[in-house]
């Protein structure tokens, strides 16, 4: 059998066959610029701060998707008939669902106002892309079937839930690269019986799980949660993320207001600069190594705020970052002194005081019956005598357990951490500051 054999640290060995026109269109779309970008693109933006283990790429962890999608359908076929050109399809989006991505995943989203997925569509349906052209080659209808799939309107649902959903096989697939690659236990669970516990409810067209995998998908969630907890909303990475939002909206201001900011001529950061609109072939020229370049020369900046900032990112020099575990009656009169001790030291607030609501952060969030529209909520068998199939909460009580919670920061400079403890415990003497420091 002729194949394509990729090495993975998470599953080994990911296959593909390349004597089907299915396997040739997978191959063709790995091979083209537009996936290949992401090998310059970190999974876990700037979690490489923290845990010096993260270094891996979207490329990987979209390899990683495309193997586990494919095991699923194996799995699912051996019970319900799936149609060729809809494999095909939900094989490609699985693929192809993290195109879109800017430079350090969600911090440019952020930053300059898109979303990755609104960019993943135009990729896949625009005739100037290669993935376009290759997957025209298999078949006309395929683009907008790919595009359906990853904005959830595809039919069969189920298969679009496959690739997004709250048990969907981007997530099944992060968590373990993500553990694996921090090197924190948290993302573990039971990959294989999930795998072997999923079925299909044809009359509501919807994937569920089957009873005894009931124990797999609370571990399963209950692993999002911690993940969620320690490492995706972990306070030195978010200290990280400040600091490169501060120095991008800096330079973002210095070039609206006439001020010189070197960028390189001629490039789609350029026009990021000057808030010009960017055209798909702009977006998609851009990765990490972009942002790094601008930030190294920007070192140089004879802006003192710029300057500051792109020295801190550079060489980690990064704020320090405290939870608000106070009431919110005594928050806002310690954010108002904070933000006043920051501007005394000669900091301008604007971006060297930074709140973080890391709650409001949806990319990595926890499962929760009402934070999840009806066609993304996960469904198990209840019982084995006489089964029906229910969402998980109803079921579950570890899951209902698992509560909703908003978490508040503030990140400043190493430089004012005393004062700011000071304030901290005059305004909460009870609540002793939880901090991140330098080496966390």
């Amino acid at each position: 059998m002729s194949e394509r054999i990729y090495r993975d640290p998470v599953h080994n060995i990911i296959r593909l066959r390349t004597d089907t026109r299915e396997g040739q269109l997978l191959v063709r779309l790995i091979d083209a610029p537009e996936f290949q970008r992401l090998r310059r693109i970190k999974q876990l933006g700037l979690a490489l701060y923290t845990y010096q283990g993260a270094e891996h790429s979207r490329f990987a962890h979209s390899l990683g998707v495309l193997h586990l999608i494919t095991r699923v359908l194996d799995r699912l076929g051996e019970n319900h008939s799936i149609d060729e050109e809809d494999r095909a399809a939900a094989r490609a989006a699985a693929l192809l669902h993290d195109i879109g991505h800017g430079s350090f995943s969600h911090v440019m989203e952020h930053v300059l106002g898109f979303h990755h997925e609104e960019w993943t569509v135009r990729a896949v349906l625009s005739e100037e892309t290669e993935i376009n052209q290759v997957l025209r080659d298999f078949s006309p209808a395929l683009p907008q079937r790919v595009a359906d799939i990853i904005e959830g309107k595809f039919q069969p649902a189920f298969l679009g839930q496959l690739v997004s959903s709250q048990l969907d096989v981007d997530r099944m697939d992060y968590l373990l690269r993500d553990s694996l690659m921090t090197g924190a236990k948290y993302g573990i669970y039971d990959l294989e019986w999930i795998i072997n516990a999923l079925a299909v409810d044809v009359e509501n067209d919807r994937i569920y799980v089957a009873a005894r995998g009931l124990y797999a998908v609370e571990e399963y969630l209950q692993a999002r949660y911690y993940m969620f907890r320690q490492v995706y909303f972990h306070r030195t990475l978010r200290s990280a993320e400040a600091v490169l939002r501060s120095v991008l909206r800096r330079a973002l201001e210095l070039v609206a207001a006439g001020e010189e900011v070197w960028c390189a001529p001629g490039t789609a950061f350029e026009k990021v600069l000057r808030r010009e609109t960017l055209t798909l072939q702009d977006h998609l020229e851009m990765d990490d190594s972009d942002v790094l370049f601008h930030l190294k020369q920007w070192r140089r900046a004879k802006d003192t705020i710029l300057h500051d900032l792109s020295h801190r990112f550079i060489g980690r020099r990064l704020f320090k970052a405290i939870d608000l575990d106070m009431p919110p009656g005594e928050r806002a009169q310690f954010l108002n002194a904070a933000r006043s001790c920051v501007a005394r030291a000669g900091f301008e607030p604007r971006f060297y005081f930074i709140e973080d609501h890391a709650g409001d952060v949806p990319y990595y969030n926890y499962y929760t019956a009402e934070g999840a529209e009806p066609k993304a909520r996960i469904y198990v068998e209840d019982g084995y005598a006489r089964p029906s199939v229910r969402e998980i909460s109803e079921v579950s009580g570890a899951v209902r357990g698992l509560q909703r919670y908003q978490l508040d920061r503030v990140c400043f400079p190493p430089e004012v951490k005393k004062e700011i403890y000071a304030l901290y415990h005059a305004a909460s003497p009870a609540a002793p500051p939880r901090a991140a420091e330098a080496g966390d």
